[in-house]
C-alpha cells in the first residue's frame, strides 16, 4: 500500500491570492538567502549584487522555460575556490569574465542537446565522475571555513572568535536534525541570525555602519565598459570554465530531483536544453554585474516539497523581492557587520554537506568500489582536486584543483576497459531502485 499524498495546494500556472503570494514568496526568500550571501561573502563581492542577480536570473530562467519549472536560481558553491583563484591573477573583473564564459559553455550545450538529445551527456557525466568531484568541491573549502571560525582578522587563533562559529554551528546542526518543517529548510539562516546575536552579547558586531546606512543606496556593481574593460585570458578560461562540467550535473541532479516533486518530465518538457539555457543566462546575467555565477537551490525544491506549492509566481515574487532587497542600504550594511566567524561556523556544516552529497550520489547510484575501475577513477579525482594539483605550460596555461580533476575523471571513464559493462551495471542499479 502506497503512503498518502499530500493534496496539492498550487499547480504550476495558478495564480495564489496575493497576502498567500507574498507570505510564500518569502518564504522562498528565506530559504535561499543565508547560502547565497555566503558565497560573495567568501569571494569578496557584494552580497547585495548576488541578491540582485539571483533575482534576475531566475526571472530570466522562468522565461526560458516557458513558466514550466518552478525553481529558484541562486549562487553556486561550486565557483568559490576558481572564483578566488580567478581573482588573485586577474582581480574581479577577471572573474565576470570567467563567469561569462562558463555562463556560454551552457548556451553551447544547450544547442548541442537541441540538435541531439540529452542521453550523451548523462554518458559523459556519470556518478563515479560527478561524486567524487563534488567531494572535492566541499573538502578543497574545509581549511576556509576553519580559518573563517577560528582566527581573527589578523590572521591568529582566537578562541572568542571560535566560540562564536561554535555556538553558530550548533543551532544549525539542532535546527537541521531537531525540527520538521520549514525551520529545518532554513538552518543556515537561523545559524546567522543565532551566531549573530550571540556575537552582538559578546561584543563583536560593530553596528553602527548599519545605523548610518542609507535606506536606499546603490550596490557595489561590476559592469564591463562601464566599471572595467573586459579582457581574454587563458588562465581565467581554464580556472573558471571547466567548473561549469561539475555544475551542469548539479543541474541536471536538481531537474531530476524537482520532477519528482512536482510529477513531471522536465527533461522533456520544457527540455533539458531550456533549463540548461536559463541556468547559463542567469550566470551570464550575474557576470555582467558583478555577482557570482548562479545554480538552481535544493533548499527551495525542499520547500516547494513540502508546501506542495508550485506555482511559478511564488517563485517570481521571490526573484523580484531579492532584487529589492539588493537596493537596501540598511540590508546590505546588516549583511556586511556579520562577523566571519558566524560565516566560518555555517561553512563548517555547508561544506560539509557538499561534500557528504558527493558520497551520497555515489550510494544511492550504487557504486562498485569493489570494481577496479571505479576505485581507480575516484581515487584520482580526490588526490588531484583535494591535492591542489595543477598543470603550468606558461603563466597564462594554467588547470587547477577541481577543474583539472573534473576533465581528468570524465578523461579516465572514456577510456579505461569496462565502460560499456559499467554503464549496463549502472542502467541496472537504476531500473532496481526504481522498483
Amino acid at each position: 500500500m502506497k503512503p498518502r499524498k499530500e493534496a496539492l495546494q498550487l499547480d504550476i500556472k495558478e495564480t495564489p491570492k496575493p497576502l498567500t503570494w507574498i507570505t510564500l514568496s518569502f518564504q522562498h526568500l528565506f530559504a535561499m538567502f543565508g547560502a547565497t550571501i555566503l558565497v560573495p561573502f567568501l569571494v569578496g563581492l557584494d552580497p547585495a549584487v548576488a541578491l540582485i542577480s539571483s533575482g534576475l536570473g531566475t526571472l530570466a530562467f522562468l522565461l526560458i522555460t516557458k513558466g514550466q519549472v518552478p525553481a529558484y536560481l541562486g549562487s553556486s558553491f561550486a565557483f568559490i575556490a576558481p572564483i578566488i583563484a580567478a581573482k588573485a591573477a586577474e582581480g574581479p573583473e577577471g572573474a565576470m569574465v570567467g563567469s561569462f564564459l562558463a555562463g556560454v559553455v551552457y548556451g553551447l550545450v544547450a544547442l548541442l542537446i537541441k540538435i541531439v538529445g540529452y542521453k550523451w551527456i548523462m554518458k559523459l557525466l556519470p556518478p563515479v565522475v560527478v561524486g567524487p568531484v563534488i567531494i572535492v568541491i566541499g573538502l578543497s573549502l574545509a581549511g576556509t571555513a576553519v580559518d573563517m571560525a577560528m582566527n581573527s582578522p589578523e590572521g591568529e587563533y582566537n578562541l572568542t572568535y571560535f566560540s562564536v562559529a561554535l555556538v553558530t554551528l550548533a543551532i544549525t546542526i539542532v535546527c537541521s536534525v531537531a525540527f520538521k518543517g520549514f525551520v529545518s529548510l532554513i538552518p543556515v539562516l537561523i545559524g546567522i541570525a543565532g551566531g549573530y546575536l550571540y556575537a552582538l552579547a559578546i561584543g563583536l558586531v560593530d553596528f553602527s555602519k548599519v545605523v548610518g546606512a542609507e535606506l536606499f543606496q546603490k550596490p557595489d556593481f561590476i559592469i564591463p565598459f562601464v566599471t572595467y574593460t573586459p579582457g581574454f585570458s587563458y588562465e581565467i578560461v581554464l580556472l573558471m570554465v571547466p567548473v561549469a562540467v561539475v555544475t551542469l550535473s548539479e543541474h541536471i541532479g536538481h531537474q531530476l530531483v524537482l520532477g519528482k516533486v512536482v510529477e513531471r518530465d522536465y527533461l522533456k518538457e520544457p527540455g533539458l536544453h531550456r533549463s540548461i539555457l536559463g541556468d547559463g543566462v542567469a550566470t551570464m546575467i550575474a557576470s555582467l554585474i558583478g555577482g557570482p555565477p548562479n545554480t538552481t537551490y535544493g533548499e527551495n525544491i525542499g520547500v516547494l516539497a513540502i508546501t506542495r506549492v508550485y506555482s511559478v509566481y511564488i517563485i517570481a515574487g521571490a526573484a523580484v523581492m531579492a532584487v529589492v532587497f539588493g537596493f537596501i542600504g540598511k540590508i546590505s550594511a546588516f549583511i556586511s557587520s556579520i562577523p566571519t566567524p558566524v560565516m566560518g561556523g555555517v561553512s563548517i556544516l555547508l561544506f560539509g554537506i557538499i561534500a557528504s552529497s558527493g558520497l551520497r550520489m555515489l550510494t544511492d547510484n550504487k557504486i562498485d568500489f569493489g570494481n577496479k575501475r571505479n576505485l581507480v577513477i575516484s581515487s584520482v579525482i580526490l588526490v588531484i582536486g583535494i591535492g591542489g594539483a595543477m598543470i603550468k605550460v606558461s603563466e597564462q596555461f594554467e588547470l587547477h584543483g577541481m577543474a583539472l580533476a573534473a576533465i581528468i575523471g570524465i578523461a579516465l571513464n572514456l577510456i579505461l576497459p569496462g565502460r560499456k559493462a559499467a554503464e549496463r551495471e549502472q542502467t541496472a542499479a537504476n531500473e532496481h531502485t526504481a522498483a
